[in-house]
């Protein structure tokens, strides 16, 4: 295995941990193309500036379905965590969470928010 190869896989790993740690089930195919896309925009966060004209068509191909598809099951996957989810986590991950009565992050500011930590975390 290539040492990029490797390296990738780590960040994977670390986005399901933090993803799983948010509340997002595992069994949710939001799941897996809310993982692939912050991946995609770990490494390169001009995708999240167009996630509708960018990122999900990627996504979409990549799992041979629709942007339409990706986006619902994303939005009911971090739907899923925001309901569900670890709500200390939120807060310290977003500034908010649902006890504090804010609206749940849209799909776009939780893939960049996401994407950003993962970021800050492997450069350190």
């Amino acid at each position: 295995m290539t040492a990029e190869k490797a390296s990738e896989l780590e960040t994977e790993r670390y986005i399901s941990g933090f993803m799983l740690e948010l509340g997002i089930p595992a069994h949710l195919r939001g799941y897996y193309y809310l993982r692939e896309a912050v991946l995609l925009s770990v490494s390169d966060m001009e995708l999240v500036g167009s996630v509708t004209k960018l990122l999900y068509p990627v996504v979409a191909r990549r799992n041979r379905t629709t942007l339409q598809r990706v986006e619902r099951a994303i939005r009911n996957a971090i739907e899923v965590s925001w309901e569900r989810g670890n709500p200390e986590v939120f807060e310290e991950l977003f500034g908010f969470s649902r006890l504090t009565g804010s609206a749940r992050p849209t799909n776009s500011e939780y893939i960049a928010r996401l994407a950003d930590r993962i970021r800050m975390d492997e450069g350190e």
